[in-house]
């Protein structure tokens, strides 16, 4: 298989890219940062694995477009996300326009440039990797809540239109991950509340989830793995839930 992994070069999206690489499949490695994806493909190179780097902005429609036409993509991970934290009435408009591009409208975009060759061939896999927060919110995450909770219906929309073939869609939603997309918002939250970055952790970000553990980004990989696994081949349309129990309350 060809597996396209969008925000490739972070934490999330190299321990997917590392998983199926390591399963012998051409990892393509999307991202805005060539330097880093430089750095990426040449470490998964180093164990033998068949990976190339994709310089992508997933807001970008015409590079969309080309990538939909000149690569043959079997699984795509929609994966690339930012974050910004304000409360509505302090959230500049385009900055909250921007996370819905980029996590929601670029997912939407990619997906759609890539069905049509999944239909032809009879075989596709989309992953959106979401987040607890396309189930529950939290303060000052608008758009970020927004964006996440949209994977959700987009994601129920496309498995009804493609049940009549072998593709599915399906959206992977970890609480906290640390990435350092978190590590930012910790040390964000320390300044504001006047806590250490530990009080941050125990009383902000891990005191909902009963197993008050970060979600390792193997596991998320590993979710991915799965969901191309023949076991798999009639799960779609499903929101795949790596909480510790945050959302049995």
């Amino acid at each position: 298989m060809q597996v396209l992994i969008t925000g490739a070069s972070g934490g999330i999206g190299f321990a997917i890219a590392d998983y199926f690489a390591s399963a012998g499949h051409k990892v393509l490695l999307a991202d805005v940062n060539q330097q880093a994806l430089d750095s990426k493909v040449a470490a998964l190179r180093t164990k033998g694995a068949n990976a190339e780097a994709m310089l992508l902005d997933v807001t970008d429609s015409a590079a969309i477009e080309r990538c939909g036409k000149h690569y043959q993509i079997d699984v795509l991970i929609n994966n690339a996300g930012i974050q910004h934290v304000a409360r509505l009435e302090d959230f500049p408009p385009q900055k909250w326009q921007q996370l819905i591009n980029v996590m929601l409208t670029g997912p939407a975009m990619l997906s759609r440039a890539v069905l049509p060759g999944m239909r032809e061939r009879n075989f596709g896999r989309i992953i959106n990797i979401g987040s607890i927060h396309a189930l529950v919110a939290s303060p000052f995450k608008s758009a970020y809540v927004a964006a996440k909770h949209g994977l959700l219906g987009f994601s129920k929309v496309v498995a009804l239109e493609n049940g009549d073939k072998n593709i599915t869609i399906n959206t992977i939603c970890p609480a906290y991950v640390k990435t350092p997309l978190v590590e930012q918002q910790i040390a964000a939250q320390a300044k504001e509340h006047n806590l250490t970055e530990q009080q941050v952790i125990e009383q902000i970000m891990l005191a909902p989830m009963p197993q008050k553990a970060f979600i390792g980004v193997d596991e998320i990989a590993a979710t991915a793995g799965f969901l191309c696994s023949d076991g798999a081949r009639h799960m779609t349309a499903q929101t795949l839930v790596l909480d510790g129990g945050w959302t049995a309350r």
